[in-house]
């Protein structure tokens, strides 16, 4: 089909392509990205924009609260003003900054990019993989731990709205800074983000408002923690107040093992600060599922549900990674539980936090526990982004202008929003690095990416740790490094075109599951990856 396209010349290695029906491809030679993004130089430039109309035809493919603090919180409400844009969002046409360089971040990119209302999309730091792919243009010399840089290039480039991927810069209070001085953000303040940033502010939530949770208590004294565990018995719960990089959760299956978590955590300090006080909680038995809802500070809208797995093993063995896959929707997430989840604990925090005075506006990602002998329900911890492989399918899926409906949630504006979503399902097969989640080599070749895309309709990879070599090779720089992502009429179809995409993939620095939806899928249905 026929498009129109302003081509922006900004140097003789870098173009950007912006178009009227919300692409916009950045085309960067590999000289270009292995002298300048991804190989650590120190300096980058970007001219001021020229840009001239052309046509060309397009086809594409197929509480305030640190961790050792006590429980006092000073909140603020989130409330950016917005300049030179109509409150109706029907002509509005966005710059957008995404932060980040995972998978998450290139499959917001990816949704952003399709958006009609979007004219363009930056990610920093971004990798190779989202610079390649034409998803975004990646700025890796942009600080995102420096407000202040992020603001200068916010006011250099006409951004109308930033996207924060990750939870580290939301806890650091990036987007305070940000909306301070009129930058519409998607993001939480930081004192908003201490529902993942500290687990004992996210239980006193749940406390507060009658929000169901498992039953827990906090210590910081490893005696009193001791003498709790001993009463209450194994299996039990161990977690590290603060972010621990994902591996701050020992689930015990004995005294001796929870006694040794509570040792590492309050005494060795294996997690520094973060695991200065610890949560000792009830062991839940049942399934678990993910649940996001973006929310404006006052209303909350719920995506579409989704269900990752997080050992790294088939059969959901071994260690805890950060998502080895994950499909959507999540059969286990039935539209009456769906409803449930709503009234009784995404509502009841979107509301509590108002009432603390510490308005919620970004995603709340509650990783939930379907109890086994109730079949309810209990909120196992709140995440303030989107999960990560989770993002994936449901960016996959969504059919709506993601970046009218951020601008939304920004402005307060998501009460009678309703989100469209592709029928069917989507599924995501996570390839990791051998050694992952332990100690894993960097620098190994990845080939054939353009081939594994192309090998069914509706498949596409989002990268996660990946660069490129002087080769101009793709290379792992990450333990998760690539999200193979494919969407089907039902659930079997999805997986066979994401396994199909994997097995096509020659990397032999690389592993995966061979049962991502085993849950939702017959046994039988594994058996050709056996």
């Amino acid at each position: 089909m026929a498009m129109a396209f302003a081509t922006f010349n900004l140097s003789p290695s870098l173009r950007f392509v912006s178009n009227n029906k919300g692409f916009f491809d950045s085309q960067l030679t590999n000289s270009f990205l292995s002298s300048h993004l991804f190989l650590g130089t120190s300096s980058f430039s970007m001219p001021t924009l020229s840009f001239s109309t052309i046509h060309q035809t397009l086809c594409r493919p197929h509480i305030n609260a640190s961790p050792c603090s006590s429980t006092s919180f000073r909140c603020f409400a989130q409330k950016s003003p917005v300049d030179g844009l109509g409150s109706n969002g029907a002509s509005e046409r966005l710059v957008v900054l995404v932060i980040g360089g995972g998978g998450r971040e290139h499959a917001l990119c990816y949704a952003l990019q399709r958006s009609p209302s979007c004219d363009a999309v930056f990610c920093a730091p971004g990798n190779a993989g989202i610079s390649s792919s034409g998803n975004a243009t990646c700025i890796p010399e942009l600080d995102i731990s420096d407000s202040s840089a992020v603001i200068s290039f916010c006011r250099k480039w006409g951004v109308g709205l930033v996207v924060v991927g990750p939870e580290a810069p939301l806890v650091s209070g990036l987007a305070n800074d940000l909306v301070k001085v009129g930058i519409p953000t998607f993001g939480p303040s930081a004192e908003a983000a201490a529902l993942e940033g500290s687990k004992n502010f996210m239980k006193s939530i749940c406390d507060k408002y009658g929000i169901p949770t498992a039953k827990y208590q906090t210590f910081s004294d490893a005696s009193a923690a001791k003498q709790y565990i001993k009463e209450q018995g194994a299996p039990i719960v161990i977690k590290a107040d603060g972010l621990a990089a994902g591996k701050g959760v020992i689930v015990a299956m004995t005294l001796e093992e929870a006694y040794e978590a509570v040792d590492s955590m309050l005494v060795e300090g294996i997690f520094g600060s973060a695991g200065c006080r610890v949560i000792v909680e009830e062991f839940l038995e049942g399934e678990e599922a993910s649940f996001f809802a973006l929310v404006d500070g006052e209303n909350a809208i719920p995506l579409e549900s989704a269900q990752d797995h997080k050992r790294v093993g088939d059969g959901d063995t071994g260690p805890n990674t950060g998502g080895m896959g994950a499909y959507s929707p999540a059969p286990v997430l039935t539209e009456e539980l769906q409803s449930l989840v709503m009234e009784s604990i995404i509502l009841p925090t979107v509301k509590g936090m108002s009432a603390e005075g510490c308005k919620f506006v970004g995603v709340l990602y509650a990783g939930l526990m379907i109890e086994k002998k109730s079949g309810l329900p209990k909120l196992i911890e709140y995440n303030v982004r989107f999960g990560d492989p989770e993002c994936q399918v449901l960016m996959i899926r969504l059919e709506s202008d993601l970046a009218k409906v951020l601008l939304a949630a920004c402005r307060g504006e998501l009460k009678g929003v309703s989100l469209n979503w592709s029928p069917g399902s989507a599924m995501v097969v996570v390839m990791a690095s051998q050694g992952y989640p332990g100690s894993y080599e960097k620098g190994t070749v990845i080939q054939s990416l353009e081939e594994a895309e192309n090998v069914a309709p509706c498949v596409k990879i989002f990268h996660a740790g990946t660069a490129l070599d002087l080769d101009g090779n793709f290379v792992a720089t990450g333990g998760r490094v690539l999200g193979v992502t494919a969407k089907g009429g039902d659930l079997k179809e999805a997986r066979d075109r994401a396994y199909d995409a994997v097995e096509e993939i020659k990397w032999p620095g690389g592993f995966y599951r061979r049962d991502i939806g085993w849950r939702a899928l017959p046994q039988n249905e594994f058996a050709r990856n056996a």
